[in-house]
């Protein structure tokens, strides 16, 4: 079963300071479905002006509290960690990149397949991109 904690203590435990701003993105990127980029949440987050959200996605970011990856469109995608405590390579998954619609899908049923680095090599994070025909986008066919 799955903790249930407040915003600010999901925050804090992260190390971050839990002010208003900060609340306001973690509450909308708990709402999305699916990864989303700066100008993405710029336009969801009206209320709240450009250098706000991209100060606390830096926080966030620098803080484990999204991952940040390249959506295979060359535009850098958020989304929540799904530890509230600690963010571990093995929390990653695979991205899918929709060609035609343009949107990225976490597949967080789809795990990282296990990498074998050198001897003295320390994996940090990973990101894994699949690009092709989302679901929704086939069935148009």
């Amino acid at each position: 079963m799955e903790e249930v904690i407040s915003l600010e203590e999901r925050l804090e435990r992260k190390g971050v300071k839990p002010t208003s701003n900060r609340i306001l993105v973690l509450k909308e990127l708990l709402v999305q479905e699916q990864p989303v980029s700066l100008s993405e949440l710029e336009q969801i987050m009206e209320t709240l002006d450009k250098s706000s959200i991209f100060r606390t996605m830096t926080l966030f970011h620098e803080h484990h509290v999204v991952h940040a990856f390249e959506d295979g469109n060359g535009i850098i995608k958020y989304e929540l960690c799904r530890n509230v405590d600690e963010c571990r390579v093995d929390d990653m998954h695979i991205h899918f990149y929709c060609v035609r619609c343009h949107k990225t899908y976490c597949m967080p049923s789809t795990p990282i397949p296990q990498i074998r680095l050198p001897e003295g090599f320390l994996m940090q994070s990973v990101n894994y991109m699949v690009k092709g025909i989302c679901a929704r986008c086939s069935s148009k066919e």
